[in-house]
């Protein structure tokens, strides 16, 4: 008998002729002690599957039964965790685990909670902040507590519903590898929402993907041995082969919007609204150390005393080179990123774009940031006007919007420049940011995490499209990230960073792939990997708080 089993289960909203379905015709068997990963685009329906499990939706159509009965109501027998972290703010660590014990076990002891209570919290991690409220712990801490909450219920069926979404890069990797400890102290059955693949991988017996149109996608069974280790499974054929395939499948079922383009730029010249003699000499076109840091320094006044951030940061850049900027969260990347900007002001040291300092924000240094700080009343095309007329002076009205409609197409938006960004879903507003960026015709394309709010499948179709884009411009640009694949897909270079405080340059990897890239051909070069794992072994170095000694000094590597 199936654990858990959906018989060719629709899940519509609405009625008649604003009827939608969700989910279509799901027909899947979930057996007892499995972890299976349901993978998926937004909008593909995973947390409606989720919901339906938990007893929080009905079907439209057909069955849903847990261990033979139909699915009517949510029971304890089947926790959620969700990607919120729902926690009582006036209530202790102790006191949010315990709740879900009064609720579901009014009648045990109260030395049996206890003992319990402590279990849960002690398996999570948390031993050491169990009086502490929710206001005084991290995000990775909350989600711990929202685990541990989970288990003290002693559901048969575990559910989570992309728990790890709203955490850090490293925080995420730490509480997956806590949850696949548990799964294997406990044999729950598990069933996980995720967007990211190298997660499935590392946790599912089972990953199936879900189609866009609502429907199940291919099944794909993982056989890599337990405990799977991140860093030794970027040695594993098998992890490669079954990441090239996960990954080349769900591209080829999701990404259907691509750029296209039909126009051309118009030929007219960018002015960036500095003296005359700037404008001259920036036509005379450095190519060599086009950007320049040197002895960068940013230090912050404390009541303790001056608190350096970033120390002896130096790095030269070519003309038309793209850099990653990777690091632990707190090492100072944005920080730097800022300063290049013009938006956060240099302590000590100077930064020179074609040879000149930079000082004050200026649209010759376009950012694009994680949210996009779009004008919610203004249209797609409006909001990506928004400068143009000033980079643009002696150009007539028709070719500004020319230059604006370009970039639009580029991006993918052609059918969209006059909705109103307010209707516009994440990553299509992050689109028009893009293309914003890139219609001030910049000398310095700075972007600040610019896909860290999106999921990571919506991130690797505007991974292209900024590659599509940076390609045909080919605009100097820094990228800073803390995604391993985004900072190798899209560098010349990747700089990594160490701890904060104090942080500085700790190596750089050249990336010699050939361009242009996509995330399909890099999974398939034999080199891909080595620069991954010359990636990974510097962040593991790194990942406890550790500042080991680095291998060379600054000036030593920003002359290499």
């Amino acid at each position: 008998m199936s654990f858990l089993k959906f018989d060719n289960v629709t899940k519509a909203f609405g009625t008649g002729t604003r009827r939608e379905d969700v989910l279509k015709g799901i027909n899947l068997d979930v057996q007892e002690g499995e972890f299976l990963v349901l993978l998926g685009f937004s909008g593909t329906g995973k947390t409606t599957l989720i919901n339906l499990m938990a007893g929080l939706e009905m079907p439209t159509e057909g069955r849903v039964t847990f261990k033979g009965k139909d699915i009517t109501e949510p029971s304890p027998e089947r926790g959620v965790i969700f990607q919120n972290y729902s926690l009582m703010p006036w209530l202790s660590v102790e006191g949010n685990v315990r709740l879900a014990l009064d609720t579901c076990f009014p009648k045990m002891p109260a030395a049996e909670k206890a003992e319990k209570v402590a279990h849960y919290i002690k398996m999570v991690g948390l031993s050491h902040a169990a009086t502490r409220r929710p206001a005084e712990l991290s995000g990775g801490m909350r989600q711990r507590v929202n685990v541990a909450r989970a288990l003290a219920m002693s559901p048969e069926l575990l559910l989570l519903d992309e728990p790890l979404s709203a955490l850090d890069a490293l925080t995420r990797a730490n509480l997956a590898d806590e949850i696949e400890h548990i799964w294997e102290q406990d044999k729950k059955t598990c069933v996980l929402i995720t967007n990211d693949v190298d997660e499935a991988i590392l946790l599912a017996d089972r990953i199936i993907a879900l189609n866009p149109d609502g429907t199940l996608g291919q099944e794909f069974k993982v056989s890599i041995p337990r405990p799977r280790d991140r860093t030794a499974m970027n040695h594993d054929e098998t992890f490669k082969t079954l990441r090239k395939d996960v990954t080349g499948y769900l591209m080829d079922v999701g990404m259907t919007a691509k750029a296209t383009g039909i126009r051309t730029l118009p030929g007219i010249k960018p002015n960036h609204t500095v003296p005359a003699a700037v404008a001259e000499a920036a036509a005379s076109g450095i190519e060599e150390k086009y950007l320049e840091f040197s002895q960068l320094h940013k230090i912050y006044p404390t009541p303790k005393g001056p608190l350096t951030v970033v120390e002896d940061f130096n790095l030269k850049l070519n003309k038309g080179e793209f850099i990653s900027l990777i690091g632990h969260s707190g090492c100072g990347k944005s920080t730097v990123l800022t300063m290049a900007a013009g938006l956060n002001s240099i302590s000590k040291g100077v930064i020179k774009l074609d040879g000149y300092e930079v000082r004050d924000a200026d649209p010759e240094r376009a950012v694009v940031f994680q949210s996009p700080n779009l004008f919610p009343w203004l249209t797609a095309r409006e909001n990506c006007a928004i400068g143009v007329d000033k980079v643009y002076p002696r150009a007539s009205q028709a070719e500004r919007q020319d230059v604006v409609e370009y970039y639009l197409e580029r991006v993918g938006l052609a059918d969209a420049m006059d909705r109103s960004t307010a209707d516009m879903s994440n990553g299509m507003k992050q689109r028009v940011g893009i293309a914003r960026a890139f219609a001030l015709s910049p000398k310095l394309l700075l972007l600040d995490e610019p896909f860290g709010m999106l999921d990571s499948l919506t991130r690797w179709e505007l991974q292209e499209v900024l590659m599509e884009v940076w390609d045909r411009t080919k605009v100097t640009a820094i990228c800073v990230t803390h995604d391993v694949d985004e900072a190798i897909l899209l560098a010349d270079r990747v700089v990594m960073m160490t701890n904060g405080p104090q942080a500085t340059i700790g190596k750089i990897v050249d990336v010699d792939l050939p361009r242009p890239r996509t995330r399909k051909a890099l999974l398939e070069h034999p080199d891909y990997y080595k620069y991954r794992q010359d990636v990974l072994d510097f962040l593991e170095e790194y990942e406890h708080g550790a500042k080991p000694k680095p291998k060379a000094t600054p000036k030593a590597i920003a002359a290499e």
